[in-house]
């Protein structure tokens, strides 16, 4: 059994396998989610849970983030039960969120004022990489608090690596989710040319799949197409806040910038639905 003390913030869809991995690890396991239902399934299996991120932090020597966006974190961090209200030390507190980097200084000054590290470490993969512990994290921070949680991290993914200070996870992951929207968006007008000109969705992705061009976004996007099955791995509304925090970092090249605006029009009537979806935008 694994002696370090492991906290968990946000029992989403990516937050229940990544954290379950530690639970088949043995580490030690407390969760916080401010749906209280999504504890139910952990305390089933013995987990205990907290009343607040202030109560967990008090019980554990690494606590994981895991939400959806900046004002998520910072009401997490600075809320009126936030990690950061007990002023606790000795912690290392990694934000696995996909957020700004000004908010991860923010909060990581914040840390460091109370004796405690802070990492951000955003993640490339969706919920079957989750569940496959095959994502890809990316982590900005101290090297030392790095590598003292990087056996923990390799339980989660198939590769941790550390990219720079804090905010580097950040920017790196940003980067590659504008990468995402422009791929997505591209498979979706290359499938609605196809099918305007007579050529179905399937056989295209099947030339896809064996050509140059395949990969497996590709391959998964492109089912979901020929499926007609639009239910989020990752949802459209997730992109567009991506994008939006991409271009306050500077992305304004031609190809971002079309992502940006194709998503941000779309995000009103799918934002709900699978990134691909955006192809019945652009149909």
């Amino acid at each position: 059994m694994n002696t370090v003390k492991i906290g968990w913030i946000g029992l989403g869809k990516m937050g229940i396998p990544m954290s379950q991995h530690l639970v088949k690890a043995g580490y030690p396991l407390n969760v916080y989610n401010r749906s209280k239902d999504k504890e139910d399934a952990f305390k089933a299996q013995g987990i205990g849970s907290a009343a607040s991120p202030a109560e967990l932090i008090q019980h554990t020597d690494v606590v994981f983030v895991m939400v959806s966006d900046d004002k998520a974190i910072d009401d997490i961090f600075t809320g009126e039960n936030g990690l950061l209200k007990p002023e606790v030390s000795g912690r290392v507190i990694i934000n696995m969120s996909t957020v700004s980097p000004a908010i991860s200084k923010e909060m990581a000054a914040k840390c460091i004022a109370q004796g405690n590290h802070y990492l951000d470490a955003p993640v490339s993969g969706s919920v079957k990489q989750a569940e496959d512990a095959a994502l890809v994290i990316m982590v900005g921070g101290d090297a030392t608090a790095f590598e003292q949680v990087k056996p923990i991290l390799e339980k989660l993914g198939k590769l941790a690596m550390l990219v720079g200070d804090t905010g580097a996870g950040n920017t790196a992951k940003l980067a590659i989710n504008t990468l995402l929207g422009i791929v997505a968006q591209g498979l979706a007008e290359t499938v609605t040319l196809a099918r305007q000109n007579g050529i179905d969705a399937e056989a295209l992705t099947t030339l896809l799949n064996n050509s140059a061009l395949g990969s497996p976004l590709i391959k998964i996007k492109g089912e979901a197409i020929v499926n007609n099955n639009f239910n989020a791995a990752f949802a459209l509304k997730y992109i567009a806040k991506d994008l939006r925090l991409a271009k306050d970092m500077g992305a304004d090249t031609p190809l971002a910038q079309t992502a940006y605006k194709t998503y941000q029009d779309a995000e009103a009537a799918l934002g709900e639905e699978d990134i691909i979806a955006v192809i019945k935008h652009l149909g």
